[in-house]
């Protein structure tokens, strides 16, 4: 059996009306320090988001979405944050907000792939 690595998981939430505390899961977020992998899958259901609040901006709040995206990966234009190691990066994302885009707590787990299970959670909780 090989191996298995701590990693740590967070799911991406939006929140249309943050007044409300309704949301939706758009999104898995997860780091394996052991592997210095950091990495998101999106994936926004513009139809259950109109449902929520007609009124929503899907292109505007996607953006958002693709800003973690460029984090995750330190692309260059994700600016400061983006310049930072991959669990400072990861902390970040996952820190306590109150706007349209949340995350969950963060939640540890054990895996062999961190690739496959990113790819598991995003089908099992966004999909």
């Amino acid at each position: 059996m090989p191996d298995l690595l701590l990693f740590e998981y967070a799911v991406l939430r939006v929140v249309p009306r943050v007044d409300r505390e309704e949301f939706i899961n758009a999104g898995i977020i997860v780091y394996c320090r052991q592997m210095q992998f950091l990495e998101a899958m999106i994936t926004l259901n513009k139809e259950k988001l109109l449902q929520m609040h007609d009124k929503a901006d899907y292109d505007e709040i996607e953006e958002y979405l693709c800003v973690y995206l460029k984090i995750c990966a330190g692309l260059p234009d994700a600016g400061p944050i983006g310049k930072l190691d991959a669990g400072s990066r990861f902390r970040w994302l996952t820190a306590t907000r109150s706007t349209i885009v949340q995350s969950s707590k963060v939640h540890p787990g054990f895996t062999d792939d961190p690739k496959r299970t990113l790819i598991r959670l995003h089908e099992q909780l966004v999909l």
